[in-house]
C-alpha cells in the first residue's frame, strides 16, 4: 500500500491542468488502484492513497498525470503496510501466512 504525496512546484499551472489531472485521478478510482484522494489541509498539494499495484508500476501510472508531466507537482511516494485496520478496511491487511 501506498502513500502518494503531491506538492506544487508551480501552483500557476494547476488551473489549466486540473481536468485532465482530474480524468487521471478518476481513472485511478476506475482502475482500483486508488482508494482515496484529496488536497493537503495546506493547500500546498494533494494525497492519493493507493493499493493493488506494485511499487515500479505506481512510479509509472504516477508519472502519467498531467500535474507532473506539466511541472505543477513533484510526486513522493511512500511505501507502507498496514498492521492495523477498522473493520471496513480489513480487507487492506496483507494475508496471514499459515503457521
Amino acid at each position: 500500500m501506498f502513500v502518494v504525496i503531491l506538492r506544487f512546484i508551480d501552483k500557476s499551472k494547476a488551473s489549466s491542468v486540473s481536468d485532465a489531472h482530474n480524468r487521471w485521478v478518476k481513472k485511478g478510482f476506475d482502475d482500483g488502484v486508488f482508494l482515496v484522494a484529496g488536497p493537503l489541509a495546506t493547500a500546498d498539494g494533494g494525497v492519493i492513497v493507493a493499493h493493488n499495484i506494485a511499487r515500479a508500476q505506481l512510479e509509472d501510472y504516477v508519472a502519467e498525470d498531467p500535474f507532473i508531466t506539466e511541472g505543477v507537482v513533484n510526486p513522493e511516494i511512500i511505501e507502507f503496510s498496514p498492521a492495523l485496520t477498522s473493520e471496513q478496511l480489513a480487507f487492506l491487511k496483507p494475508a496471514q501466512k499459515p503457521a
